[in-house]
Order: structure tokens, then C-alpha cells, then sequence
């Protein structure tokens, strides 16, 4: 098990990497796709996955000619998180023993501030100290933008910061932001490398004591 250093601060991804949302959010990319006559691959829905709605819309419209999806995608990924959303196997854990160390936690996430609030509610808003959703910052993922303001809000250096993270997306955006990365891949893309560690559970690796 990799046992890591303590950051100065833990930013965390949210879908597919804190709580299984990741599924959810590529089960109504693809029933979207089945409607117009189009199989989702992997490799069809790759591109979608870690994206924000606006992002989504943007990529049905521009590869594949499917307009007007974003008030759809929105709606109906709302509906299915705000029913209830399954927490990943260690994710808990990681976030009680960032606290136990005092390493202050921030959600970073491409979902809707709707949609991250409603998750924040459910996993303790008193496990984070602060969250930046979609729309918090002028460009999101993959770009730096969202790790850096929430770097910022806690008033540490990005390159003290460990994110974790679950797509080639967010892990494009936190490793251009300066951070250290922790990846859990719910769809392949990210490799391990000097700044990064990729573990298939977040059971898997260990924060360590200072």
C-alpha cells in the first residue's frame, strides 16, 4: 500500500472519485446517444467522461451533430444524484484521516454548484473547507483554474497540494496546476510519473503521519 506524505492541502475531485457519480453521469450520455441511433462505446463516451454539462453539449454538437442536449444533460444527472449517490470504498477514510492530520480538504469539481452541493451535504460539509464547482472560475477542467482557486483558497501553493482525481481530464487540469497527483482511473488515460501515483482504490493508499 503507498503510504504519502501529508500535503499541504488534499483537493478532491468529486465524480467518479469521492462518490460513484461517474457511472451515473455516463448513463445519461449514453441513453442520449442510444436515442439517436448511435452505440456508446468506451471509446464513443471517452471523451465525455470528467467533462461539465457545457463541455458535454459542446462535444455532442461539434462530433456528432446532436444539438440542444445541456438543459437535458443537467436535468437528468441532477435527478439521479439528488436520488441518492454511492460513496467510494475508501473515500471516507482518506478524507477522516486528512482531518485527523490537519490537512484541510477542498472538493474540486466539474459538476454543477447544484450538483456539488447536493453531494457535499452527503458526505459532511464539515469534511471540506472549502469547494469550487463549474462556473467558480472563468475556464474548468482540463484547464488549471478550479486546482489553482482552491490552492488559493487555502492559501497554499499548488505544488504542496495533492489532488485525486479519476480522469484523464481532472488529471490534465490538476498537474497543469503544479499539484501532485493521486490517481483512482475510472476510464483509462492516466498514466503513473514523477508526480503521479495511480492506485485502483482509494483503500489502497495511505496518508502518512508528519
Amino acid at each position: 500500500m503507498p503510504v504519502i506524505a501529508p500535503p499541504a492541502a488534499l483537493l478532491c475531485d468529486m465524480d467518479g472519485t469521492l462518490v460513484d457519480t461517474e457511472h451515473q453521469w455516463l448513463e445519461v450520455v449514453a441513453a442520449l446517444f442510444e436515442e439517436h441511433g448511435i452505440a456508446p462505446t468506451s471509446e464513443v463516451l471517452a471523451p465525455f467522461a470528467g467533462a461539465a454539462i457545457a463541455t458535454a453539449a459542446a462535444l455532442f454538437a461539434d462530433t456528432h451533430a446532436i444539438t440542444g442536449t445541456a438543459e437535458r444533460l443537467d436535468r437528468e444527472f441532477t435527478a439521479l444524484v439528488a436520488a441518492g449517490v454511492t460513496v467510494q470504498p475508501g473515500a471516507l477514510r482518506l478524507l477522516d484521516r486528512a482531518r485527523e492530520l490537519g490537512v484541510p480538504v477542498a472538493l474540486v469539481t466539474a459538476s454543477e454548484r447544484k450538483v456539488a452541493d447536493l453531494v457535499l451535504k452527503g458526505l459532511g460539509v464539515d469534511r471540506f473547507a472549502t469547494s469550487v464547482a463549474q462556473g467558480d472560475t472563468e475556464r474548468g477542467k482540463p484547464h488549471p483554474d478550479p486546482y489553482a482557486a482552491a490552492a488559493r483558497a487555502l492559501g497554499v501553493d499548488p505544488a504542496d497540494c495533492l489532488a485525486v482525481e479519476d480522469t484523464p481530464t481532472g488529471a490534465a487540469a490538476a498537474l497543469a496546476a503544479g499539484c501532485r497527483l493521486l490517481a483512482v482511473p475510472s476510464v483509462p488515460g492516466i498514466d503513473a510519473g514523477p508526480r503521479t501515483v495511480v492506485v485502483t482504490s482509494l483503500e489502497d493508499v495511505e496518508l502518512g503521519g508528519r
